[in-house]
């Protein structure tokens, strides 16, 4: 069955107002029960036979069916009626441009034509509009006989040129497929895969320098693909001024006021870059320009990013000494609906970290455990990365609050759930980790003595601070706030500040 409740959710307030004005305006009996059922879907508490008996009195199953797929058909036709008048203008007006010309050249018009094409092509050059000059050339070229001022030979170079970025874009297209296909088995179904290695070869199989001036989703396509290299290699400081570089084209970009959504995306991945590097500042600036852009067109993608960019605001504020601001900010938005499950379990798992680097332990144990699904559910909705986290976050969790029995079952289950998966992927450092929580667990009296910190030493692979994972340097944390009976929270918040120094 349609999931109705899933596209109605990606509506705005003033869209499902419009919507039911769509309906009422199509509507042409005064019993069509389309606006009932959409007010009932949008509320999404309801099961279909609540809904049956409301609409019809009885649950009248045909009906229904009936009734849910005339409000889809509706559905998708008022949001591509809405999309085709927010078209960009200049696409359109260079289509008028272009079929203006053709009628003039059937009249055999060339001078009137060509001048109308020149306009066009300037046009979409200015707009990297490449299928669309691939049009304007054709046209020029097929006509060029009714008109001896042309030069052929320029306009089929500048069709071949035109040939060559549109190519460009195509295959940059599919280099972006591929990877985000490969992300997604690394992720989701935890396969062992080299991601640098494909990106070098998948770039060079498709003959793609990430150095091009592309169009705007081409820019935005090689800044998704440049980040999601760091988030699997967790080495960001590399890729930082590349993102800050590419940007600038974006901010000059003719057709940014057209392309809100990969704007956004774009802003969004350069302050998760900040974050990453430990510069909460900079990464707060751009969550700034994200917000404002996140409003613009009547906040049409409001809704879309809200939770990724209270998630990332509210992990700068706890790292910069502002934990109950970050942790009010994203108790306020756990109590919201919304259909992006997977930033819904990173705002909770982060919830469970500030709480025990608060030292609230018992509020921390509320959080988790909502987390009552299997580990395959949350490895298929957040990934295995995540779940890792979830599960050593968990464990140090009953340390914490003395549950012995939950600690060694866990632990048990962590080693052979995971061990073998952390050593395939080089992740030694987890393992070293985890083993370190085993003997502590077991050897609590010796974690401030000589031998436990050179077991700490010794254990790990120590690198450069700056590029350091801020999530790993967390966990850390823990261990080094034990072995310096120091608070959770001051000890991370230290270990940060001197990454920032080094």
């Amino acid at each position: 069955m349609t999931d109705l409740n899933a596209i109605i959710s990606t509506f705005s307030t003033e869209e499902e107002q419009q919507f039911i004005s769509y309906l009422e305006r199509k509507n042409k009996r005064n019993d069509t029960k389309n606006v009932q059922l959409f007010l009932l879907l949008k509320n999404d508490d309801y099961t279909s036979k609540d809904i049956c008996q409301s609409l019809y009195g009885n649950y009248r199953k045909d009906a229904y069916h009936a009734l849910r797929k005339r409000l889809y058909q509706s559905l998708i036709e008022f949001i591509a009626n809405k999309n085709l008048l927010q078209e960009s203008s200049v696409d359109m007006q260079i289509i008028k441009y272009i079929l203006s010309s053709r009628t003039f050249l059937a009249y055999n018009q060339p001078k009137i034509a060509y001048d109308i094409l020149d306009k066009a092509e300037l046009l979409a050059k200015e707009y990297h509009l490449f299928p669309i000059l691939n049009e304007i050339y054709h046209t020029k070229i097929q006509y060029a006989y009714l008109n001896p001022s042309v030069d052929l030979e320029k306009l089929i170079a500048d069709f071949r040129s035109n040939q060559k970025q549109h190519y460009i874009e195509e295959e940059l297209n599919l280099v972006y497929a591929k990877l985000r296909h490969t992300l997604n088995d690394i992720n989701y179904k935890g396969k062992i895969i080299n991601f640098k290695t494909i990106l070098e070869n998948v770039l060079s199989e498709h003959n793609i320098s990430i150095s091009k001036s592309l169009s705007f989703k081409s820019l935005y396509q090689l800044i998704t693909i440049v980040s999601l290299s760091a988030a699997v290699t967790n080495d960001y400081l590399k890729i930082e001024s590349f993102l800050i570089k590419t940007y600038q084209k974006i901010v000059k970009h003719k057709r940014k006021e057209h392309q809100l959504l990969y704007h956004i995306q774009v802003v969004y991945l350069i302050a998760n870059t900040h974050f990453r590097n430990k510069k909460f500042k900079e990464s707060l600036d751009y969550l700034n320009k994200m917000d404002a852009l996140m409003i613009q067109q009547r906040k049409k993608h409001h809704s879309t990013f809200i939770l990724k960019h209270r998630l990332l605001q509210a992990l700068n504020l706890n790292y910069t000494n502002k934990q109950i601001k970050a942790i009010n900010l994203l108790e306020s938005v756990t109590k919201t609906k919304h259909q992006d499950l997977e930033s819904l379990l990173d705002i909770h798992l982060a919830l469970v970290m500030f709480y025990m680097q608060k030292q609230d332990f018992k509020k921390a144990q509320g959080i988790s455990s909502k987390f009552y699904h299997t580990d395959a559910y949350y490895i298929e909705k957040a990934g295995k990365e995540w779940t890792i986290k979830k599960n050593i976050a968990e464990i140090l969790l009953y340390i914490e609050l003395e549950e012995i029995d939950l600690v060694e079952s866990r632990l048990r289950s962590f080693k052979r759930s995971y061990f073998s998966y952390l050593k395939q992927i080089n992740q030694e450092r987890v393992i070293a980790f985890i083993n370190l929580i085993i003997y502590y667990s077991n050897h609590p009296e010796t974690v401030t003595s000589t031998d436990f910190k050179g077991k700490v030493d010794k254990a790990f692979t120590w690198i450069d601070e700056k590029q350091e994972d801020i999530f790993v340097m967390s966990f850390y944390a823990w261990l080094k706030s034990k072995m310096e009976s120091k608070t959770l929270y001051i000890t991370t918040l230290n270990l940060i500040r001197s990454a920032q120094n080094c």
